[in-house]
C-alpha cells in the first residue's frame, strides 16, 4: 500500500505550496500551535506573551505538556513509568501506515482496523476530527479491543488525530494498554489532507526532563514525490 501525498481537499496549505514550511512530499501532520489551538475539553489554553527586550523580540509560553500535536509518555498514565525525555526515538522514526476511518463510528474497534494494520509498524488513525478546530465531550477514539488488537500486532506508535486515544472520561485502561507494552500514543494529529497508505514518519518530541509528555512537530514523508491524486 503506497503513500498518496495530499489529497486535492484537506489541509488549507499543502506541504508543496512555496508558503508552506514542507516541501514536495514532505507532509506536516502537526496542529498550529497557538492561542486558537484545539484544546482537551477542561484543558488550559496556551499563554502566549511575545514582549521586546533589549532590542530583541522573545516570547513567553505557557503550555501543558499535552497542548497541540502531542506525545504521550508511558508516564502519563503507569506510576514509575518512563517519562518523554527517555522514550526511544526509534519507535518514533520510521515507516508509518495512515488508515482512513473518517467514515467509521467514534468507537473505532478491533473490527474497524482488522487486515488493515497487518505488516504496519507504526499506525495513524484518520478520523472525522481531523481539521476539526473545537471539541466537545465525543470525538473518535479507541475502543478497548481495538487497543488490545494494536498492543499484540508488535507497533511501535499509535497516532489519532482526535484530542485523545481514549473516550472522554474513560479509566485510563487504553493508554495503559498501549503504554504497557512499550507503544508510544500520538494525539492530536492533523491528517485532514493525508490519504491512506504508507509513509516515513518522524516525530520528535521536545526533550522535556522526567516529564509524562511533550508537544512534537510530527511530519510524513511520501516517497513517491507527494503527489496529488
Amino acid at each position: 500500500m503506497r503513500g498518496k501525498g495530499f489529497l486535492s481537499r484537506g489541509a488549507p496549505t499543502p506541504p508543496d505550496d512555496p508558503g508552506s514550511p514542507g516541501g514536495p512530499g514532505i507532509l506536516d501532520i502537526t496542529r498550529p500551535l497557538g492561542e486558537g489551538t484545539p484544546l482537551y475539553p477542561g484543558d488550559r489554553p496556551p499563554a502566549i506573551r511575545t514582549r521586546e527586550q533589549d532590542g530583541y523580540t522573545i516570547t513567553d509560553l505557557g503550555l501543558t505538556t499535552h497542548t497541540g500535536t502531542h506525545v504521550d509518555a508511558p508516564s502519563h498514565y503507569l506510576p514509575g513509568g518512563m517519562t518523554v525525555d527517555r522514550v526511544p526515538l526509534r519507535r518514533l522514526v520510521g515507516s508509518a501506515r495512515v488508515i482512513d476511518l473518517k467514515d467509521a463510528g467514534d468507537a473505532i474497534t478491533a473490527k474497524d482496523l482488522g487486515e488493515k494494520i497487518r505488516g504496519a509498524k507504526r499506525v495513524l488513525l484518520r478520523t472525522r476530527a481531523s481539521g476539526t478546530r473545537s471539541f466537545g465531550e465525543a470525538f473518535p477514539h479507541l475502543a478497548p479491543d481495538a487497543a488490545r488488537l494494536l498492543a499484540g500486532a508488535g507497533v511501535t506508535a499509535v497516532g489519532i488525530d482526535s484530542p485523545s486515544i481514549e473516550a472522554f472520561g474513560s479509566d485510563g485502561s487504553v493508554h495503559r494498554e498501549l503504554l504497557g507494552k512499550g507503544i508510544s500514543i500520538l494525539e492530536f494529529l492533523d491528517l485532514s489532507g493525508v490519504a491512506g497508505g504508507d509513509y516515513t514518519m518522524i516525530a520528535l518530541p521536545l526533550r522535556l526532563e522526567g516529564l509524562d509528555g511533550s508537544p512534537a512537530r510530527v511530519i510524513l514523508i511520501d516517497e513517491d514525490g507527494g503527489e496529488r491524486p
